[in-house]
């Protein structure tokens, strides 16, 4: 996979976490995991390439936050748009 998507579970219509994938070789696997903040967690593969973002709070998810963190990782930030889902839950 080479385009970061985001994976939202629904339960009764509301979201309840989401995923965000950040580019991976395939049959990369998380071994590790950070958490960043209240509603944050990064996974890492091993050798220490971060491959994903938890989102387990989506209701407190701060855009700003995110994309902070998405800097940090060296990645490009996301707009209001890409995490839409989130924001309507």
């Amino acid at each position: 996979m080479n385009t970061p998507y985001l994976e939202v579970t629904y339960r009764r219509g509301r979201a309840i976490a989401a995923y965000y994938y950040l580019p991976r070789r395939p049959g990369q696997h998380s071994v590790r995991t950070r958490r960043v903040d209240a509603c944050l967690m990064v996974d890492y593969a091993r050798g220490g390439r971060p491959i994903g973002v938890e989102i387990t709070n989506p209701g407190a998810l701060s855009v700003t936050a995110f994309n902070r963190v998405l800097r940090e990782l060296g990645f490009a930030s996301v707009s209001r748009d890409d995490v839409a889902p989130l924001i309507a839950a």
